[in-house]
């Protein structure tokens, strides 16, 4: 016996002996292929019906049996009669040599009869896997909670809270944003029925809090908004403030899940009129545990915004504070494993009680466990209760349960003496976990946990070895190979998700790493100190907040890069893609190595990737292109409008719904200073994006319109606003501007009669303007009739931006305007719906008509009948949801226009100005109404278009020239028009915008209403 453990240590590369887990060798994998069967068996059988899965079960433990005695068959039949000596050695070889085959030929069987027992484990733990998820779904399925969703029932359902409330990101949906909600997990205790029927069940269920009102916030001429808004957030702290294991009563609407494959059996919808009702306390765990998150919570409460945030979540995933903006740059730099909390916060703890990892072999002999005494059964039983709190307190998460199965794997080593080999750990807590939740087989979250741990105990060794013979030093060496590793196995899992591929994730990792251990040891140590000492707690958490907004600086760093990430190919096809070209590139990048020039020309080639200087870019990709006048950004369903106006400064019209669009857009562009942005008006899609506009520029006004509406987006506008120090001023027909090549007139909106003229951004504060109200409802018939809208200039272009005013509008805006004659560059209005007037979009006779809207949306976007018109007048149209971002270029005599995927058009493609005294020209002299109708005065006639810009002029109310919005409702009956008189019935046009009955192209439409 010593004389082969002393050959095992001969041979051993580190001085530690076998027992040491970095040493090399061949890796044991003997449960992973079962942890694999179970996993695999989980994911399909919890879409399959419970028949289906008992009759496959069934099979397998049937073949697993008979593979298992065919085994023994060959076992036996291997070892022989003679296999045995009386002392248990083996027979002696003949020395003849004809004694050599009997004992390869029992080694033979020994090795089959092993791969069929290894065979029968794979097919007991994918029967047991399969098992599992049978009858997990059929919680799913049971009680009479699932029927009632069908039905849409109205229930009173007794729940059990199971995870904590958490807030949904508010998302623009069309023209508005859809106000946040609290949605949290629970299981349904006790469903009563419609009839009264009341039945204790099982059943899993979603539950979804909104408040009365779509949440949305008081308008400020509202009676008490203070008041009533304090008692909204109270009443959304209490919801917000439910433990797990608390049991609450609520009336909800059922409805069914999203997909049949869902973990849940209904959707309870709860409108939150009062605080819930509790019916049970949670458990003293569960209190323990949310007391120790709230003292920390407290604890950082003087911190810094971004430290205030993020200590919580690095410490115990708790991401109630973390503001979208700063989630969004986690994701951008694919940190987010560090709000999720993984095992790198249980190994950071448990390194405290045994060692640093990669001193794992001499656990006993590191950390506070020997200083304490503790042997090693003791440190074990330590390490677990250890493991246990950590899941406790960071809640029972994906992530936190494969670490904290993982370390009770490699501590029950540490205790029973033996040989602590991580890969057999992990494949053991996989298996168990999945036989536990077989739901967990379905989590993107368990499998990016899962593959990140693989990688960093397969992958990253083998690396850093290759790194140190490049003569990197041994600890950078391992860093940069765990970040590396880490990456490469997660990349096309987050290419499933996102559709995108990351550039800066390894080194914003490897920054963010340098103060990951620093925050989360100080982080637990003011969770401990909050219950008993809270300025103890304070002063720890101030410590704390230091490295923790180090790491919240290096992701809104890297995120900011414009090359940050680029996009790729979603679902399993894309993540397959990926996959495939890093396998291709790994072996590339080994031969890299080996040439450091090359390993020069590529780093350098990546940092002009991601750091895109303007130049270099244009060069590259064509974008954007010299000479640019104006360029419509691809914001999606959405719109965002620059126009050139110097050296990196621009007028924006609007910034779309999401941030980041315009941000990437004005980036691009080069545009770090904007004198004046304007908001045509103050739906979602032309507004959300505000603050990636106002991301490291240098603003100096905000325009808008003078109709508050809706009032939730127009207080957005203001906080966003107020935060960063832009004044707001207000829009007016009548005002004129200029800056450098660019001058424009405000066309529209009216000037309310009960509101001064407009102001300059020099002028009051938004409140004193107008903002703060709903001034001009009585003359604006909704936001978009509100629309600012523009007649722009720039080095001999004409450009009108029409914002979304629909068909009454823009009579009206032709009746107050009636010298508006044809212009170059048309923005056509409300993302290029079905609702124009005809007879202005001929009287514009625009050679180039832009549409902003996204690809897919679902309002028809922009609707065939528009387009059909536009062409039939010979309009060039470009549209972002096809061409991506629209740039305009050139003179009137050369008008030109590149799009983002580097197609040109030129001045042949979009047609020349039609000469005056044409049909256009002759069309200015017919009244908005049509021929044979009283022509209405024009408002704005005799005015002096020579003014100085920012001259005002008296702007009558075109009240007499405007018709009732056209509804869906009453789009078939005459109404008055625009004079009073009567118009014939519209009709209804085919896709191709012809009528149905001749075929021909219509010079007129109105088609089904699309609003958004």
């Amino acid at each position: 016996m010593t004389g082969s453990r002393a050959t095992v240590h001969a041979r051993a590369v580190s001085r530690h002996g076998s027992s040491d887990p970095q040493q090399e060798g061949p890796v044991d994998l003997r449960l992973v292929a079962p942890a694999l069967a179970a996993w695999a068996a989980a994911a399909v059988s919890l879409g399959v019906p419970g028949g289906g899965v008992a009759v496959a079960v069934g099979v397998a433990v049937l073949l697993a049996v008979c593979v298992w005695r065919v085994a023994v068959v060959r076992y036996g039949a291997g070892r022989g009669p003679g296999a045995e000596d009386g002392d248990g050695s083996a027979p002696r070889a003949d020395t003849g040599g004809r004694g050599t085959t009997a004992p390869r030929a029992r080694s033979r069987g020994a090795r089959s009869a092993g791969t069929l027992v290894a065979l029968a484990a794979v097919l007991l733990s994918a029967g047991a896997g399969a098992a599992s998820a049978a009858l997990h779904a059929s919680d799913v399925r049971r009680g009479p909670l699932p029927a009632l969703a069908e039905q849409f029932a109205q229930v009173t359902v007794e729940l059990e809270v199971t995870d904590d409330p958490r807030l949904t990101r508010p998302k623009v949906r069309g023209s508005q944003r859809t106000p946040p909600v609290l949605v949290f997990t629970a299981e349904a205790v006790r469903v009563t029925a419609p009839n009264g029927k009341v039945t204790a069940v099982r059943t899993p269920a979603l539950v979804v809090v909104q408040q009365r009102g779509g949440g949305s916030a008081a308008t400020p001429h509202e009676p008490g908004p203070v008041h009533r808004d304090a008692a909204r957030d109270g009443l959304w702290s209490a919801w917000r403030g439910l433990l797990p294991s608390t049991r609450i009563r609520v009336v909800a609407r059922a409805a069914p899940p999203l997909s049949p494959a869902d973990q849940v059996a209904a959707v309870l919808r709860v409108t939150a009129d009062a605080p819930p009702v509790k019916v049970g306390a949670p458990t003293a765990l569960g209190r323990l545990a949310g007391s120790l998150r709230a003292g920390l919570r407290e604890a950082t409460d003087g911190l810094r915004p971004d430290a205030r945030a993020l200590l919580p979540g690095l410490v115990v995933g708790d991401t109630s504070r973390v503001p979208p903006d700063l989630d969004d740059a986690f994701r951008a730099t694919d940190l987010t494993h560090l709000l999720a909390v993984s095992g790198s916060n249980l190994t950071i703890v448990l390194a405290l009680l045994i060692g640093p990892p990669h001193l794992a072999t001499r656990a006993e002999r590191r950390g506070l466990a020997p200083r304490l005494g503790l042997s090693l059964r003791g440190t074990a039983v330590v390490g677990g209760a250890l493991a246990l709190a950590f899941v406790v307190v960071c809640r029972p998460d994906p992530s936190v349960l494969r670490a904290a199965a993982c370390g009770l794997i490699t501590l029950l080593a540490i205790g029973t003496g033996r040989r602590r080999s991580l890969l057999p750990a992990l494949a053991a807590a996989v298996l168990l976990l999945v036989l536990y939740d077989p739901w967990l087989a379905r989590s993107y979250g368990f499998l990016l946990s899962v593959l990140a741990t693989g990688a960093l105990l397969l992958l990253a060794p083998r690396w850093s070895t290759a790194l140190q013979r490049r003569r990197v030093p041994p600890r950078i060496a391992e860093v940069i190979a765990a970040a590396a590793a880490a990456q490469a196995v997660c990349a096309p899992v987050v290419a499933v998700l996102a559709a995108r591929v990351g550039l800066v994730a390894v080194p914003c990792n490897l920054l963010a790493e340098l103060a990951v251990g620093p925050a989360t040891v100080l982080g637990f140590a003011a969770l401990a100190a909050a219950p008993v000492a809270l300025p103890v707690a304070r002063a720890v958490a101030w410590c704390a907040g230091w490295p923790a907004g180090w790491i919240a600086g290096v992701a809104r760093t890297g995120a900011a890069l414009p090359g940050a990430e680029f996009e790729w190919p979603g679902g399993w096809a894309g993540g397959l893609m990926l996959a495939v070209v890093l396998v291709v590139l790994v072996p590339l990048g080994r031969r890299l190595l080996r040439r450091p020039w090359l390993c020069a020309l590529c780093a350098l080639a990546v940092l002009l990737a991601v750091c895109r200087p303007a130049p270099f870019t244009r060069v590259i990709t064509g974008w954007p292109p010299p000479g640019w006048r104006a360029v419509v950004c691809d914001v999606g369903q959405g719109d965002g409008l620059v126009l050139a106006a110097g050296d990196g400064t621009a007028l924006v019209v609007d910034t779309g719904p999401e941030p980041h669009a315009i941000d990437r857009c004005l980036t691009d562009l080069g545009v770090h200073r904007i004198p004046l942005l304007v908001l045509t008006h103050f739906h979602a899609d032309h507004v959300d994006g505000l603050p990636g506009a106002l991301r490291g520029r240098s603003v100096g006004a905000i325009e808008t319109t003078t109709l508050e509406d809706p009032p939730g987006q127009a207080q957005f506008v203001r906080t966003t606003a107020a935060a960063t120090g832009v004044p707001i001023v207000r829009a007016a027909a009548g005002e004129r501007r200029h800056l450098g090549p660019l001058s424009w007139e405000v066309l529209w909106p009216p000037v309310p009669p009960d509101l001064p003229g407009p102001s300059s951004p020099g002028g009051p504060d938004s409140h004193a303007a107008g903002l703060d109200g709903r001034n001009g409802s009585a003359l604006l018939d909704g936001p978009n009739d509100a629309s600012v809208t523009l007649l722009v200039h720039t080095r001999g272009l004409t450009i009108l931006l029409l914002g979304d005013l629909e068909p009454p509008a823009q009579r009206a805006l032709w009746a107050a305007h009636p010298e508006l004659g044809a212009v170059d560059v048309l923005k056509v209005a409300h993302h290029g719906s079905a609702y124009q007037d005809p007879l202005l979009m001929r009287r514009l006779a625009p050679r180039l008509a832009l549409i902003s809207c996204g690809s897919g949306n679902p309002y028809g976007h922009p609707a065939a009948g528009t387009l059909a018109a536009l062409r039939a007048q010979g309009v060039r149209v470009l549209r972002t949801d096809t061409d991506g971002a629209l740039a305009i270029l050139g003179t009137t005599a050369r008008l030109s226009a590149t799009v983002s995927d580097h197609r040109t058009l030129g001045a042949q493609a979009i047609g020349r100005r039609r000469r005056a005294g044409s049909a256009g020209d002759r069309r200015s002299r017919a009244s908005p109404a049509g021929a044979g109708r009283p022509r209405v005065g024009p408002a704005g006639a005799g005015r002096d278009r020579a003014s100085p810009a920012g001259a005002r002029r008296p702007s009558a109310s075109p009240v007499a020239a405007r018709t009732p919005r056209v509804s869906s409702a009453d789009a078939r009956t005459p109404r008055a028009g625009p004079a009073g008189g009567r118009r014939p019935r519209p009709r209804r046009l085919g896709q191709s915008g012809k009528s149905a009955a001749t075929g021909r192209a219509r010079r007129w439409f109105a088609p089904e209403r699309t609003d958004t």
